[in-house]
């Protein structure tokens, strides 16, 4: 980013709730909580807080409100940011504008969801939603009727058009099963190989259970701030580089490009050029990781391997521990835990501030993040550092 080296954006303070099976607070109170927390790792007070951004998830749970529950009491910037799982990466983006522009000093972005409950098992978490109408109502009437389905006819596209296999795909789920075997907070610890995955029970052919990310209860923030602020804060700043959204728009037609190129292909090169980088700086790719598939898919379209290429790339052991490419260092939302984009976002964080313990990239120079939302319709990159522009 340009502008004022003391005004550009880092990110200061970063707090994560318990996650997982947690029963005993709602999303507000996991909300608040990470807002806390968030702000207690950066060495500040909720006082110092000017700017708050809230992602309010798919049930609305938390929004502006949030305010009121933390009694912060005057706000110069407040607002509820929704793209799905692009919005982690929406929201740091906001905040590292209004921080360059002046228009706050420290902003929070906080997600928490709450959507499991004791007694009921993850597949009843989403069921029973309104079905769309309309136009967009042919989408169910075709027998699609679940995100399961449409991201499986995706998948199948691309394995239709370029070979890949559930054996490919599988070798994703493996690798990210050894990165979360090291993180103390991920849901899933026990190896697995790819006979496992190939095992694992069908959700919607062909992808298998194994391919599906988990479903959490939980809720993290960031805080962002300037260079200046940062410098005498408690962590070491995480710099904001670069940042860039494509919102897609698939059109449901005949000849569209659903299931074969993402809004990676925009966001990640337009991130890595506000940064002054290319896509082989990289050292570490925290990817959005809601099906094996999407990894895949994003790993192509911003070009750590060619259009066609993810399924090899990914069997050839390129991306687990020892690997060439660190992706997904926590274990990802297949295995460490699910909370939309702020999963990759906070272990982009503890690689770039070299927090990772016996997980820790050998090389964090450069940690690119993605954020994939809704039916592969909208897409969030950042470029984080923990060293300033150059």
């Amino acid at each position: 980013m340009t502008g004022s080296a003391a005004r550009r954006p880092v990110i200061a303070g970063l707090g994560i709730t318990e996650v997982g099976k947690v029963y005993d607070r709602d999303a507000g109170r996991f909300a608040a909580d990470a807002v806390r927390l968030a702000v207690a790792d950066a060495g500040l007070d909720l006082s110092d807080v000017d700017g708050l951004l809230v992602n309010p998830g798919t049930t609305g749970e938390i929004g502006v409100d949030l305010q009121s529950q933390l009694q912060i009491p005057e706000l110069r910037l407040l607002s509820e940011v929704q793209a799905f799982g692009a919005s982690a990466g929406a929201m740091v983006a906001q905040a590292s504008l209004a921080v360059q522009a002046g228009m706050a000093d420290v902003v929070v972005c906080v997600f928490a969801d709450a959507p499991l409950r004791e007694g009921k098992g993850s597949g009843a978490v989403y069921a029973g939603r309104a079905q769309p109408s309309g136009f967009a109502g042919m989408i169910p009437a075709a027998g699609l009727t679940s995100v399961n389905a449409v991201y499986a006819l995706a998948a199948r596209r691309h394995m239709e058009t370029y070979g890949t296999t559930s054996e490919q795909l599988g070798a994703i789920a493996v690798a990210q099963r050894a990165w979360a075997a090291m993180n103390p907070l991920a849901q899933l610890r026990e190896p697995i190989t790819i006979a496992d995955h190939q095992a694992s029970r069908w959700i919607a052919e062909p992808l298998h259970l194994l391919d599906c990310c988990l479903v959490s209860n939980g809720g993290i923030a960031v805080v962002v701030t300037s260079a200046d602020r940062a410098a005498q804060l408690r962590q070491p700043p995480v710099h904001v580089l670069g940042f860039a959204q494509s919102h897609v728009g698939h059109p449901n037609a005949r000849d569209g490009r659903f299931g074969l190129v993402s809004g990676a292909a925009q966001a990640g090169p337009a991130a890595l050029k506000m940064a002054g980088l290319g896509i082989s700086d990289v050292d570490v790719a925290e990817l959005y990781d809601c099906y094996t598939y999407t990894v895949l898919l994003t790993l192509e379209d911003y070009g750590f391997c060619a259009k066609g290429e993810g399924g090899p790339f990914a069997a050839s052991g390129a991306l687990g521990p020892g690997g060439s490419l660190a992706v997904n260092t926590g274990g990802g939302q297949l295995s460490s835990y699910y909370l939309w984009g702020m999963t990759p976002l906070s272990e982009a964080i503890i690689q770039a501030r070299g927090h990772g313990g016996p997980r820790q990239a050998p090389r964090n120079d450069v940690v690119l993040v993605s954020g994939n939302g809704g039916l592969l319709a909208h897409h969030a990159t950042l470029v984080l550092s923990p060293h300033p522009h150059s």
